[in-house]
């Protein structure tokens, strides 16, 4: 994929969501890192739903440890995996008091070394709580990834790598949200909704589903939801021109038969 492809993805994907934001509810940078850590192999609804009842009980480090593990499973055992996450999540807020003052740190090289915490999770948190341009790349990123051939490869760092590269400085801040809930509700596993596809005209899958379940492919043609300037009215020319001759044609006709 050329340099100025992406750009247009990128663009489109700003421009039907200039601000997007995590689907995670929290208020502070640790709560943030437990959401995180909870939501592996969950969803971000899920969590929500878990957190909802648990954040106003426990909310700093000091509050996780004093409750215990025992004391934190009744809160999250709707989410999966949920004995070894509510280890994780004792563990690193008791190392966060132990080595960080009770803090998230903004490092990479001290968030991965929480238990629970690898490099999606660290770069989720940098991105969204500290502002850093990292891309966390998970199953949503790394599925989009591929099939738009926005970055191609064969393992999640990979790719993370090369959207790190490939993606313009201006896009960079965002693109781990635009990606993730492009994949989350458009581009997903089984169906992609290629016809609502905003970029869908850029994207060089070669699977594109050209309809729909219950809508024709004629009902949902295969084009942008944002079109190009002038996009439209060059659609439009084949049709005037065709009710242009179609009016003239009796005209000729009759000047045909006088003569």
């Amino acid at each position: 994929m050329n340099p100025q492809k992406r750009r247009q993805i990128f663009e489109r994907l700003r421009a039907a969501n200039p601000n997007p934001r995590s689907e995670l509810e929290y208020r502070t940078p640790f709560e943030l890192l437990v959401a995180v850590v909870l939501s592996a192999q969950a969803t971000d609804k899920g969590v929500n739903k878990a957190t909802a009842r648990l954040f106003p009980v426990a909310s700093t480090p000091a509050a996780f440890v004093r409750l215990g593990v025992d004391g934190l499973i009744p809160y999250i055992s709707s989410i999966g995996l949920f004995n070894t996450k509510a280890k994780n999540v004792v563990a690193l807020s008791q190392q966060l008091l132990d080595d960080h003052d009770g803090r998230v740190p903004r490092q990479r090289d001290a968030l991965e070394k929480l238990p629970g915490v690898g490099r999606k999770t660290a770069n989720v948190v940098l991105n969204v709580a500290f502002g850093e341009p990292t891309i966390a790349v998970d199953t949503h990123i790394f599925r989009v990834a591929n099939r738009t051939r926005l970055a191609v490869g064969k393992d999640p760092e990979t790719v993370e790598r090369r959207l790190v590269k490939f993606t313009p400085d201006e896009f960079r801040h965002n693109a781990h949200h635009w990606l993730i809930l492009h994949g989350r509700y458009v581009c997903v596993a089984r169906v992609p909704r290629c016809p609502q596809c905003v970029i869908a005209d850029l994207c060089e899958y070669p699977a594109k589903t050209r309809a729909l379940p219950g809508m024709s492919a004629r009902a949902l043609p295969l084009r942008p939801a944002v079109e190009p300037e002038g996009a439209a009215a060059a659609r439009k020319r084949p049709a005037v021109a065709a009710r242009k001759a179609s009016a003239a044609a009796p005209r000729k006709a009759a000047r045909s038969a006088k003569g």
